[in-house]
């Protein structure tokens, strides 16, 4: 009897360590039960089962507000164990150099929030296979399963990208397995398109070809201007589990990055309309792959010009962890912009204003904005600003620019202003 409790415990571990599953994981969880506890439970398994329960039941899990999610790029609380603030600092180091800036006018953004698991995202048109919401450490994500494909639910489905636009998104991708030799196990099939044809090809973030471990290859066809494909093909410093792409296009220059590392920057390449994200899988394995996080943004005016017409600037590219004030590495690129400025000009001051939409509890969106706040005069501050230059100031829900009852309002509402003092 206690090998079976164990092994039931084993199996909700699994669900929790690895933290992916769908309404097909809870399907087969019934059939898993029974055979698990056929099986010896080992002393290595309990210990997993046990660290997973941990986990589980960690009074940080997130609660899912919808302030929560603007900033979701996939590292969790640096305070919850030991070590992960040395990490962070790691990581913050490695962003340093970034040099991608969101636009600053969104045009979509979907963090899944309120989605139903197991439905299809509501904010998207199906392109073909199957796809639904799952869920990854208790958060709403898109599941491509198989080969599946997508693009975002426009007015315009074939021509909403402006002549300067950034695109943003998380992909993961679980449950690959090798196939025969020349056979690709399954990778994401980014396009940025103008019609029928392909501007902006993204392949090969994850898979298998043969014997060949593809874990960390980057692959892309680029459209120039003049009719010619120019082919990338090179190794990536992938993380374990989620990542991020960003794309910059500014009427012919085209940058791509995944993390911290640019691996494009095409100055003369055609211009696309509209993107999809698709999979592709061969051999007969089903691998399911996973986004969040989607983000596309008319491309930045600089600040200063900004700030100059408006007396102030909003930033999008400024985020947080989860229901946290911890900035988030990949804003370095905002934030290091920010400081050229300011070094730039160094009579300028600013209050720093950080906004919620307004989801949730309007006393719990204050006290989080001030924190915000706080925290980017902190950041500015540590990078040689003057302190007697900036002030923090959180808004909370108080100041919307947008109508807070679609999700483009409550996507334009939840930002931070740099006004001028």
């Amino acid at each position: 009897m206690k090998r079976i409790v164990i092994a039931m415990l084993l199996l909700f571990a699994v669900g929790s360590a690895t933290e992916v599953y769908s309404q097909g994981f809870i399907d087969r969880l019934g059939k898993k039960v029974g055979k698990a506890a056929e099986n010896a439970v080992t002393k290595k398994a309990e210990k997993a089962t046990e660290k997973a329960i941990d986990k589980a039941t960690d009074p940080e899990t997130y609660k899912g507000d919808g302030n929560n999610q603007q900033q979701q790029a996939g590292q969790t609380d640096a305070t919850a164990q030991s070590g992960t603030v040395q990490q962070r600092q790691s990581a913050e180091m490695a962003w340093n150099k970034f040099d991608f800036v969101s636009g600053d006018e969104i045009i979509f953004e979907d963090y899944q929030a309120n989605e139903q698991l197991g439905e299809f995202p509501s904010q998207w048109d199906l392109i073909k296979g199957n796809v639904e919401i799952s869920k990854i450490n208790g958060e709403n994500v898109i599941a491509l399963i198989k080969s599946a494909g997508i693009n975002p639910l426009m007015k315009a489905p074939k021509n909403y990208l402006p002549e300067d636009y950034t695109i943003e998104f998380d992909f993961y991708k679980a449950g690959h397995n090798r196939t025969d030799a020349g056979y690709i196990d399954g990778t994401y099939h980014f396009y940025i398109k103008d019609g029928n044809k392909n501007v902006l090809r993204i392949y090969d973030l994850w898979g298998y070809l043969g014997n060949s471990h593809f874990g960390k290859q980057f692959r892309a066809n680029i459209l120039s201007t003049g009719g010619e494909t120019r082919k990338i093909d090179e190794a990536v410093a992938y993380n374990d589990g989620w990542n991020r792409m960003s794309i910059s296009f500014n009427k012919r220059a085209l940058k791509v990055y995944i993390n911290e590392t640019r691996v494009v920057n095409a100055p003369n390449v055609a211009q696309g309309g509209w993107f999809s994200i698709e999979t592709q899988t061969n051999g007969g394995s089903s691998p399911t792959f996973f986004i969040r996080n989607i983000r596309i943004a008319k491309g930045a005016v600089p600040l200063y010009d900004r700030m100059m017409s408006d007396g102030k600037f909003i930033t999008y590219g400024i985020t947080f962890d989860v229901g946290k004030s911890t900035i988030k590495p990949e804003s370095m690129g905002e934030i290091n912009r920010i400081v050229q400025l300011m070094n730039e000009n160094p009579t300028l001051k600013f209050s720093v204003e950080g906004h919620t939409d307004s989801t949730g509890n309007p006393a719990s969106n204050q006290t989080l904005s001030e924190a915000r706040s706080k925290a980017i005069v902190d950041k500015l501050v540590s990078l040689g600003i003057s302190a007697d230059r900036l002030t923090a100031s959180g808004k909370g829900q108080n100041n919307p620019i947008d109508d807070n009852s679609t999700d483009e309002g409550r996507a334009k509402n939840r930002r931070v202003e740099f006004v001028k003092i």
